[in-house]
């Protein structure tokens, strides 16, 4: 049976037999688990449905709960975060999704709650007590049903302006095991091909598309049907099923959503200025 994922541990597992060309670690960090996959060949990357590169998860509590926004999560994700951005230079963070979708919802959301200092001199960051900071800019890209603009467009104009040494996008994925639903956070330097997980693929965001590094983080937020049932029952969903297409979410997905958005941005926050205390960040950004 197809299956639809943006994950590459889903994909890792699905994988019957010995990983040819993949690295796999995994680790805890105070009830965190973190799983790093290397794709280091062409054969691995076919075996795993997915570009060479570096994948990691970081699984954590449900994020529909209370979240420690300065716990153990934040601190592996931003660990992860700052390993795979580059040491220097601007950052343009791109929150990809619709807002007016609560599962896509995830990029704008995240967008609202970063740091942008681009615009900000180190004289007068320096007066307020922040030091020097780096350049970030943040964006919400809408969609295209609702600009007329394809993202990867979009994003390609903002790089030829701006000039920044990277890109993080940031946007909502599929996964196959309702366990992973809002407690997984995958970051990637293979960047992104929006809306595959839905079977509603869009134009590649990635460093060969930019011309610059792309960094996607992404948080599971809906599951396939026909996956789910397969999942729970162990029968598989006839073609032609009425439920076959559909997308199934959590009933808290706004929770997980907020939740999800404050811990994604204030790591990306913490990771691209690592000189400001978490306390500050949030008091700057809400």
């Amino acid at each position: 049976m197809p299956y639809r994922t943006d994950l590459a541990l889903d994909e890792a597992e699905h994988i019957s037999g010995q990983l040819e060309g993949i690295k796999k670690e995994e680790l805890s960090f105070d009830g965190v688990r973190i799983t790093r996959i290397k794709v280091h060949s062409q054969a691995g990357a076919a075996q795993l449905n997915k570009p060479m590169g570096h994948y990691v998860t970081v699984e954590t509590a449900p994020l529909t709960g209370y979240v420690d926004h300065d716990g153990a999560a934040q601190i592996a994700l931003t660990k992860e975060l700052t390993d795979l951005l580059p040491a220097e230079g601007a950052v343009l963070v791109a929150g990809l999704g619709n807002p007016a979708i609560t599962p896509d919802a995830l990029g704008p959301q995240v967008a609202q709650h970063i740091l942008a200092s681009r615009h900000l001199s180190g004289e007068l960051t320096r007066s307020v007590g922040l030091g020097e900071l780096r350049g970030v800019s943040a964006v919400a890209t809408g969609v295209l049903g609702k600009t007329g603009i394809e993202t990867g467009e979009l994003l390609c104009g903002l790089v030829r302006q701006i000039s920044p040494a990277a890109v993080v996008v940031v946007d909502a994925l599929a996964s196959t095991s309702l366990q992973r639903l809002g407690r997984t956070v995958q970051i990637t330097d293979t960047g992104i091909v929006p809306g595959s997980g839905v079977g509603n693929a869009r134009r590649e965001i990635s460093q060969k598309t930019l011309g610059v590094p792309v960094i996607a983080v992404g948080v599971p937020t809906v599951v396939d049907a026909a996956t789910m049932t397969l999942e729970l029952t162990g029968q598989e969903v006839q073609q032609g099923h009425h439920s076959a297409g559909m997308m199934v979410t959590p009933r808290e997905i706004d929770t997980m959503i907020q939740n999800a958005a404050k811990l994604v941005a204030l790591s990306l926050n913490r990771a691209l200025h690592p000189t400001v205390s978490t306390e500050d960040l949030m008091a700057l950004v809400g």
